[in-house]
């Protein structure tokens, strides 16, 4: 499989997109929307996406605007304006591979899909997960927050663990469109993925939805899911379903299946070559997976992070961290910490604490920005705790690299 991130022209600015495609012919291409205030590299998103790019299906997932990479402001937008973009996104597939047979959307993104599917006139077959009955529903969120909007025309709210400024024009737009006909007048099978355990949308919008839909509607309980199917198992549950369900709509078949993968051992990183392009490399940990490639000037795809930049980032990361836990643990008011990592070579000669004097040796120089009402004596603290992180000390000690052909 291979992936390629881009960006495409949205109602409001550049929009953020990663298309996902199987080492062969796409059977056909999905486009994938994701809940609301997550992006397109969720996890659950994620997963999906993986799991039917394994089929055989290209798939088209985006950030919809102010969210993950994509451009704007979250507090411009508006339910609308996410349906256009996901109009928009079906044409750029139309116009670069073919037009989307396949809609599936996750939480306010299924009610998104609801919508948007009238206006796609290649669709076959509309999955929703977890999707409430009209977008209003998101209101119910909002708590407190909503009288304050009303009152003030905006407020911030915190949705997921993220700070979020919600408008009245938010709230207007979603309290104004027409699901219920939407849903009515949609003329493709539907099938309604929803947990009975949701706590966040009540399976009571699915019931909704399959009264409103009609007898091209299939429903199937997600039994012990979360909304956000934080597990594993249940991600590849929806993926299967979705695959089985889809295929003789989309005029595949299940015989294309995703290659089991055994998990790695904790504390253990498996990388292997994808060869869907010429560097491209797999890389898992627990029940994680992420790339690595080298940029085009060498040969590569440029399609992720190269050795370096991942060696970087963990040094990064780690110093990042470490000085968060620290802080927490003293009760210091760090408000954010973002740390910026280079890597070049120098003369070792340059280097008077270096015990090498001759060639050259590799220099990785590490900037720490510290946000908060933190003194003078809390900020040389977290700067020497910095030095502290593993994986600080593992590059400055003596590792020893044991090779085995297996």
């Amino acid at each position: 499989m291979s992936s390629d991130r881009f960006t495409f022209d949205g109602t409001s600015g550049a929009l953020a997109a990663r298309m996902d495609l199987p080492a062969g012919t796409p059977t056909g291409f999905a486009l994938l929307a994701h809940c609301f205030t997550c992006s397109k590299d969720h996890v659950a998103t994620s997963r999906i996406a993986r799991g039917l790019t394994a089929r055989g299906l290209g798939v088209l997932r985006i950030d919809f605007t102010g969210l993950g990479e994509s451009g704007g402001d979250f507090a411009d937008t508006t339910f609308s304006a996410d349906v256009d973009d996901l109009v928009r996104a079906a044409d750029h597939l139309r116009a670069e591979h073919t037009a989307p047979v396949l809609l599936v959307g996750h939480s306010l993104g299924g009610a998104a899909v609801l919508a948007a599917a009238g206006r796609i006139p290649e669709v076959r077959a509309v999955v929703t997960i977890g999707a409430p009955y009209s977008p209003d529903h998101v209101t119910a969120l909002l708590d407190t927050a909503r009288a304050t909007i009303e009152k003030e025309g905006q407020a911030q709210v915190c949705l997921g663990g993220r700070s979020f400024t919600v408008r009245r024009g938010f709230l207007d737009d979603i309290s104004a469109q027409p699901q219920q006909k939407r849903i009515e007048a949609l003329d493709r099978p539907l099938l309604v993925l929803h947990s009975p355990d949701d706590e966040v949308v009540d399976v009571e919008n699915a019931r909704r939805i399959v009264e409103a839909a009609g007898p091209r509607t299939s429903f199937v309980a997600l039994d012990g899911a979360d909304h956000l199917l934080t597990r594993r198992a249940d991600a590849d549950r929806v993926t299967a379903l979705i695959t089985a369900w889809s295929a003789p709509y989309l005029g595949t078949t299940e015989a294309v299946a995703p290659a089991t993968v055994e998990r790695p051992h904790p504390g253990t990183v498996v990388v292997a070559e994808t060869r869907t392009a010429r560097f491209t490399q797999r890389i898992r940990a627990d029940d994680l997976e992420w790339e690595a490639d080298e940029p085009e000037s060498v040969g590569g795809n440029g399609s992720a992070p190269n050795p370096y930049q991942l060696l970087l980032s963990a040094l990064g990361a780690c110093t990042s961290i470490t000085m968060r836990m620290y802080a927490e643990r003293k009760g210091w008011a760090l408000k954010r910490a973002t740390v910026t990592v280079t890597h070049d070579r120098m003369h070792a000669g340059d280097c008077a604490e270096c015990e090498t004097k001759a060639g050259k040796l590799d220099r990785i120089v590490r900037e720490i920005h510290l946000d908060g009402e933190l003194d003078n004596d809390q900020r040389a603290r977290l700067l020497h705790i910095a030095e502290r992180c593993p994986v600080h000390q593992a590059l400055q000690s003596e590792i020893v690299i044991e090779t085995d052909l297996v």
